[in-house]
This record gives C-alpha cells, sequence and structure tokens, in this order.
C-alpha cells in the first residue's frame, strides 16, 4: 500500500537527503487556520498597543493635563500665532494613530464600496476622519490667525481608534473560543503510533515509533494501556475496554476484541491491541467530524438573512442619521434654537453639532447584528459535536428547533435492529439441538435479516465449536416474503410463515395457530417450522426495544412534540402530519428517502459512518435520548440567537438617539464620542459572550435519571 511514509523512504533512499529532508508539512489544513486566528489575535493586540502609546499622551494633554495649572501653562505655550504646544503634540500623536494603526479601516472600507456595499469599516473610517480633518482645519487656522480660538478633536479621533481596536481585540479573541470544539477534536489525534511489522505466521518482529500521519492503510498498530488510539480499524489481537467518550459521548468504556472496530482519538483504557488500520487521514471518523462541524460553522443559518437584509441599509441609514443630526444641531445653534448655555466653554454651536454627528456614526453597531447568529451557531453546534450530536449546518439546526412532530422507524430505532429468538415451541416429539440442526441448516443460505438471529441461535446447541459446520441442504429455494425449504438429511424441510405452509399443502395444528396468534399480539414473529409435510414447531423472533425508549417518547411529549411510528409507507399517516415540522429518526440504512423528505433528518446510531448524506443530525450513539438532546439544545441555540438580535437591536435602537443628544435638552447629558465607540466595541463583544454561554449547556434534567442500560432477553 503506497503512502507518505513510502514515499518519504523512497526520497530519503535516493540519497538526497543530505540536500534536503522530505517531511509531513506540519502546518495541515486545520492547523493553519489555527495558526491563522492565532495571528489575527496577534495583530489586533499589536495595534491596540501601539494605538495606546500614541492615545495615552493624547489623551493627558487634552482631558488631564489642563487640569494641572503648571503643566497647563506649558501647553498653552504659543508656536505660531494662536497655535499652541499642546495642540501640536496631539496632531503629531494621532496623525500614526489615525492613517498608519487605523490604515485597517481604510482598507476595509475601500474593499467594502468598490462592491456596492458598507460596512463598520466606513462608519469608523467616516467618524475620524471627521473629528480629525476638523482638527487639522483648527490647528492650520490657529497657526494662520492672531486672534482664532478653536477646540481640537484629535482626542476623539485617537481614542475612537483605540477603543475599536480593543473592542475588535476582545471581539477576535472571544470568537476564537467558539471555535475551541474543533481545535479540542484535532487535538484528539495522537501525535505518534508504534508500527508493528509481523512475519508470515503473524508473530511481531519488530516495533518501529512513527508519526502518526505517516499511518498507511492495512498498517499493524500497537495501542499500549493508557495510549489513544491512533487510526480507524479493527481488533487483529487482544482485549481491553475504550473510552470513547471524545468521539461518540458514550460515558462508559466500551469493550473490544478481535474483530471489533476502534476509532481513532479514543483512548484504551487497559489491555494492549494490535489494530489493523483501515481509514486514515482524511478518511478518518475524527476527521469527517473536524469537516462536518467545520462545514456547520461556515454555513449561514436561515435566520442570519434577517440580519444581512438590515445590514444591506443599516450603513446608509446611519450615514444619513449623523449627517441629519449634525445639520438639526448646528442650524438650531445658529438660529437660536436653544439657550447658548448648553454649549460648553470650550467649543461653538459648529463644534457641539460635529460631536453629536460623529457619535451618532460610531456608536451605531451593525457587527453586534453580524455576530448575532454565526457566533451562536459555531458554540452550538462545537457542544453538539462533544456530546456526539452532530448538526450538519445552521439549517438543521433552525429546523430542529422548530420540530413538533417526530416520526420513528421502528427497526434499529426504536428497536435494537437485532432480531432475537425469544421463544420455541415443539408440537412433536424431537429432540432441539436436532431442530435447530435441520432449520438451521435450511436457513444458512438465506439473506432474510431474520436468518442471522436462527443461525445464532441455533450456535447455542453446539458452543463446542466456534463456526460450527451444518448439514448439507440441497434443492435450496428462497420464496421471497414467505420463507425457504430445502432438502437436508433427506427430510423437507420448510421454514416460513403461514403462507407458505398453506402454498404446500401442509395442515397448521390449531395449537401452532394459537402461538402465532399470541406472538403477534406481543409484537413478535412467528415462523412455522415444517419437516416432511408435517409443522414440528414454531420460532418467536422478536427485535427488542430500546431499553429507555418508552422514557424518551414521555419526555418528548412534555417538551410539545409528537411521536409517531412509522413500519412501512403509510399514506394516511403522512397525511396527517402534513402540516407539522417533521423530524424524521431513522438508522440510515434503508430509510435514506424519508430522512431527506423530512424537514430534519436525524441518523442515529452512526458510530464511525458519520458521513450519512441524507441526514441533517448524525447521532453518534444508538441512544434516543440524543434525540432530545439534539431539539433541546437547537432551542436553547435559538433562544440564544433571539437573545442576540434583541440586545443588538435594542442597543442601537436606544443608543443612537442618546447619541443624537435625545436626553441632552432634559439631563444635559451627552456621549462623547470616544464613549460611543466605546459602547459600539462594547455591543460586538457583549454578543460574543453571550453565544459563548452556550458553552455551559447542560441536556435536560430529566435525561440525567433515564437509564439506557443493557437489554435482557428472556
Amino acid at each position: 500500500m503506497t503512502g507518505p511514509r513510502n514515499f518519504i523512504k523512497v526520497i530519503d533512499s535516493t540519497g538526497s537527503s543530505r540536500r534536503f529532508k522530505a517531511t509531513i508539512d506540519p502546518e495541515g489544513e486545520g492547523a493553519g487556520r489555527e495558526s491563522h486566528r492565532k495571528e489575527e489575535i496577534k495583530q489586533y493586540f499589536r495595534s491596540f498597543l501601539w494605538s495606546l502609546i500614541f492615545t495615552t499622551p493624547v489623551f493627558l494633554t487634552s482631558m488631564v493635563f489642563m487640569y494641572i495649572p503648571g503643566i497647563k501653562h506649558g501647553l498653552d505655550t504659543k508656536v505660531v500665532n494662536m497655535l499652541t504646544i499642546g495642540e501640536v503634540i496631539r496632531w503629531v500623536l494621532s496623525t500614526p494613530v489615525q492613517f498608519i494603526i487605523g490604515r485597517r479601516f481604510y482598507t476595509g472600507s475601500y474593499k467594502a464600496l468598490r462592491h456596492g456595499s458598507a460596512n463598520m469599516d466606513v462608519l469608523i473610517a467616516l467618524g475620524t476622519n471627521a473629528a480629525y480633518f476638523y482638527s487639522v482645519y483648527t490647528v492650520i487656522r490657529a497657526a494662520s490667525s492672531p486672534d482664532f480660538e478653536g477646540t481640537d478633536f484629535f482626542e476623539t479621533s485617537a481614542m475612537l481608534i483605540s477603543f475599536i481596536l480593543l473592542g475588535k481585540y476582545l471581539e477576535v479573541l472571544a470568537k476564537g473560543k467558539t471555535s475551541e470544539a474543533i481545535a479540542k477534536l484535532m487535538n484528539l489525534a495522537p501525535e505518534t503510533a508504534i508500527l508493528l511489522s509481523l512475519d508470515e505466521e503473524g508473530n511481531v518482529i519488530s516495533e518501529e515509533e512513527i508519526d502518526s500521519r505517516l499511518i498507511q492503510k492495512n498498517d499493524i498498530i500497537k495501542i499500549i494501556p493508557g495510549a489513544k488510539v491512533a487510526s480507524d480499524g479493527f481488533v487483529l489481537w487482544g482485549q481491553s475496554h475504550i473510552n470513547e467518550s471524545m468521539i461518540t459521548g458514550e460515558a462508559r468504556p466500551v469493550a473490544k476484541r478481535k474483530g471489533d472496530t476502534v476509532i481513532g482519538g479514543t483512548v484504551n483504557e487497559n489491555g494492549v491491541l494490535h489494530i489493523k488500520a483501515t481509514k486514515v487521514g482524511s478518511e478518518s471518523a475524527l476527521a469527517q467530524i473536524v469537516r462536518l462541524v467545520e462545514s456547520a460553522q461556515m454555513a449561514k443559518a436561515p435566520v442570519q438573512k434577517f440580519a444581512d437584509r438590515i445590514s444591506k441599509y443599516f450603513v446608509p441609514l446611519v450615514i444619513m442619521l449623523s449627517f441629519s443630526t449634525w445639520l438639526a444641531w448646528f442650524l438650531a445653534g445658529k438660529l437660536h434654537g436653544y439657550p447658548e448655555s448648553w454649549i460648553p466653554s470650550s467649543m461653538d454651536s459648529f463644534e457641539l453639532a460635529l460631536q453629536f454627528g460623529i457619535s451618532v456614526m460610531v456608536i451605531a453597531c451593525p457587527c453586534a447584528l453580524g455576530l448575532a447568529t454565526p457566533t451562536a451557531v459555531m458554540v452550538g453546534t462545537g457542544v453538539g459535536a462533544s456530546l456526539g450530536v452532530l448538526i450538519k449546518d445552521g439549517q438543521a439546526l433552525e429546523g430542529a428547533h422548530k420540530v413538533n412532530c417526530i416520526v420513528f422507524d421502528k427497526t434499529g430505532t426504536l428497536t435494537v435492529g437485532k432480531p432475537v429468538v425469544v421463544n420455541t415451541r415443539l408440537l412433536k416429539n424431537m429432540v432441539l439441538h436436532e431442530f435447530y440442526e435441520l432449520v438451521a441448516a435450511t436457513e444458512v443460505n438465506s439473506e432474510h435479516p431474520l436468518t442471522k438471529a436462527i443461525i445464532e441461535y441455533a450456535k447455542k446447541f453446539r458452543e463446542d465449536e466456534e463456526n460450527p459446520a451444518w448439514p448439507e441442504a440441497r434443492d435450496f429455494v428462497s420464496i421471497t416474503g414467505h420463507g425457504v425449504k430445502a432438502i437436508v438429511r433427506n427430510k423437507e424441510v420448510i421454514v416460513g410463515n403461514k403462507s407458505l405452509m398453506l402454498e404446500n399443502n401442509i395442515v397448521i395444528p390449531v395449537d401452532a395457530q394459537d402461538m402465532l396468534t399470541e406472538t403477534e399480539s406481543m409484537a413478535q414473529t412467528g415462523i412455522l417450522v415444517s419437516i416432511d409435510g408435517e409443522v414440528k414447531g414454531v420460532l418467536a423472533i422478536s427485535d427488542p426495544v430500546k431499553p429507555g425508549a418508552q422514557e424518551v417518547i414521555s419526555i418528548l411529549k412534555s417538551m410539545n412534540v409528537r411521536s409517531i411510528m412509522v413500519t412501512g409507507d403509510n399514506w394516511r399517516t403522512a397525511s396527517s402530519i402534513a402540516s407539522y415540522a417533521v423530524a424524521m429518526v431513522g438508522d440510515g440504512i434503508n430509510d435514506s428517502p424519508a430522512l431527506l423528505a423530512a424537514d430534519v433528518g436525524m441518523a442515529i446510531g452512526a458510530g464511525t459512518d458519520i458521513a450519512i448524506e441524507a441526514a441533517d443530525i448524525v447521532l453518534m450513539k444508538s441512544n434516543l435520548d440524543d434525540v432530545i438532546t439534539a431539539i433541546h439544545l437547537s432551542r436553547k441555540t435559538f433562544s440564544r440567537i433571539r437573545l442576540n438580535y434583541i440586545w443588538a437591536l435594542g442597543y442601537n435602537i436606544l443608543g443612537i438617539p442618546i447619541a443624537a443628544g435625545a436626553l441632552f435638552p432634559s439631563t444635559g447629558f451627552r456621549l462623547p464620542p470616544w464613549i460611543a465607540g466605546a459602547a459600539m466595541a462594547a455591543s460586538s463583544v457583549s454578543v460574543v459572550c453571550c453565544s459563548l454561554l452556550l458553552k455551559n449547556y447542560e441536556r435536560p434534567k430529566k435525561l440525567e435519571n433515564l437509564e439506557i442500560g443493557g437489554i435482557q432477553i428472556e
């Protein structure tokens, strides 16, 4: 089998390793994304730090030192005409903040406007430029005029940029935590693995520690106690218990022995195992889960369209409101529409109006609206993955919270999906193990799902043999939907339902009829066995109901979710549930069309086969209580999204009028632009933090007392 390990060995064997060395890229796709996120955090932190270094003296010279007589006198010293040392210092220090540190806002504005839209960067660029260039105007006027007295707003532009960069830093820091689920999943893979070399007889020749990324299909890997399983595969030798909670959410360690499958990234609890790798690299269950969670976090939920529609008109509306605010206050001042006592001593009516206009522009926050849905979806899908509930996209998450009707596929979903023989009644004097010899020999060539149950039960009478050889069956015939017949030991054996017996003119005794009626009343399948034209016995086969199924249905009822069981296509049932938001729960084997047709399709018991295309939500375990977890988690996520929208809209609806000076006439309270900018940054951070609270999600308490234990058949 060819793989990366072979390529590296071939390259090294050519002798070219003196010039260069072949190795696996340490920065894989996932690692690259993680390093990009860390670099983004570093960039914002560095930008904020440099901004703070320049902004602090600007703030001190304009807001603090003016109240210290000695320093104030020095700052008020004239340089040229009315231009003071303080104004020069503020101009020099705020310029790099505006154009070097704050260049990202110009770049973002240009890109947005080039594509015919406006974003938060446009508002920041307009607001800070208005403050900065008006201040430059006052500096030029002061330097050229012996009697000009004006106020600069260099501290406004510098502090605005500093607070917004702080907000952005906190935002990317918090957003990074929303994708922690992916990072944790990626860290499950062990760094190294022990590769075994075997001889032709299967004996271990040598052991070699290799990079786990160099594992190839069909490699034999040794897993020691306490180590992580290095690859998906199956057990060749040994037995142990493996903790699969990090992949499937299953709390209890799972027993593993020869032939059992194992999942890469899980932890070996005790014994030593030798496994054969079957799925490596991007094919592994862990890699598929990471891809699925990543795509879910990138996909837009339909509810996001609401924010997109608002954002489309938000920025132009804010610019218009900002200009209207400035114009209204400016005209009111010029026309003496308010007392002159309202104007601060350091300003005139134009500057007061400019402050209100800039405050409106920078307090408005479309970012909070834009972050409301994706951050909650990212956290919600990550939490789901840690619980073994894989939600494929935002649409599935949104659909699940609306579900008020669940259709359960019976076989393999409400039931275990493994039929077993629960009763045998012999109608004639016959030894039980001889009876099952004939039945098993007849059934062994059949592919019917019930065949395995009969064969497994028959093996109990041949406990001394692991794979017993059954007597030869001649003239085997399978009658679809009815049963099978064959000649075994010169006896004609027919195994099947009542119709098959009647077709072969076999009389069904009253005792057999009574037992068939009894089995059907207990939701079991009755099978008749005829030997040489005479019914000799009746088998009762049952597919046991999963433990906890009844309690799960009861809990769903308390959540106002209707539950329906289907065992086949039923038009009347389909018509009756057409008006509901329907979730279909199946095992993904024979119910893919139904999973696709439902509003939300849930595949249960997927195990390592998490790439079930038909399902919107994949439940890794076979526990029905995960259906409740999926619906409950989606409801919690969407209540968080609603809360985010209420906060984001409420903040803008209240904040913009206050920034425009709605409270100023009655209370004298106004928001300086730098405080408005800080409020805007805080609003985005608060939305992200609100979404992060979903990380504390706990399953419904009712599920904690729900016993999903083993199955006992009598």
